[in-house]
């Protein structure tokens, strides 16, 4: 298998998304203790490899995925949308299971981290736990790419590393610079953030330390584009 000739490549699929699936899967792999566990039989768990979701587990499901080092990937946006369950952090944290946040190309109704986190929050909440915005952002840089084994490469500024960012703006909106003009402290900053921005927020994206994207460049050329669509109309 290709997975275990080559530890550096990395293995991505979803489990434990909704019950009908997990009955689902049962049906064709009979035998094996848990949707997990088939991929446990054959290999799957093990670094640098990622599964969306993960909210059907039990705690011999979450143990293996913390002794394995393999990652959940919570989809907050997909699991609302399909109406999937809950992830449960309190249980993943006493587990010690690598977790990051993702926004599920396939379920999720956002590409945006900020939505993510803002999804991912109330996810949280009704399971009883409080995410802080420091570990939303955390889960969505610089914890992702340490659970990738790319911590050398990306998701922090320390020197050598890709310096792909982005800047954000705390007065993109009314609401946002209303709301971050009163914040007393960097969480209260990052919260906000999460919870009230979107899209609008991100004035620059930088990739290898270039500026690829700068938001007032879009809207000087808006104009131009409305009259280019009224010419074709």
């Amino acid at each position: 298998m290709l997975a275990r000739k080559h530890a550096d490549v990395f293995v991505q699929s979803h489990v434990a998304e909704n019950l009908d699936e997990v009955k689902w899967v049962n049906s064709l792999f009979p035998g094996h203790r848990s949707y997990l566990d088939i991929y446990d039989h054959y290999g799957l768990l093990r670094r640098r490899a990622v599964y969306g979701h993960c909210i059907h587990f039990d705690a011999e499901d979450r143990q293996r995925m913390a002794q394995t080092g393999t990652v959940a990937s919570h989809c907050p946006t997909s699991n609302l949308f399909l109406g999937s369950g809950l992830f449960d952090f309190d249980k993943a944290d006493e587990a010690g299971m690598p977790v990051a946040l993702a926004t599920d190309v396939g379920g999720g109704t956002s590409f945006s981290m900020l939505q993510t986190m803002n999804e991912a929050h109330k996810v949280a909440r009704l399971t009883g736990h409080h995410l802080t915005a420091a570990r939303m952002f955390y889960l969505a840089t610089a914890g992702a790419a340490e659970a990738l084994d790319l911590a050398d490469k990306v998701g922090t500024l320390r020197p050598k590393s890709e310096v792909d960012f982005v800047v954000l703006d705390p007065q993109a909106t009314p609401l946002l610079a209303r709301r971050t003009a009163r914040t007393e402290s960097l969480e209260e900053l990052l919260f906000a953030f999460a919870l009230l921005g979107d899209d609008r927020a991100v004035y620059e994206t930088y990739a290898a330390g270039k500026r690829v994207h700068r938001r007032d460049d879009v809207r000087r050329h808006a104009p131009r584009a409305a009259r280019l669509a009224q010419v074709v109309a």
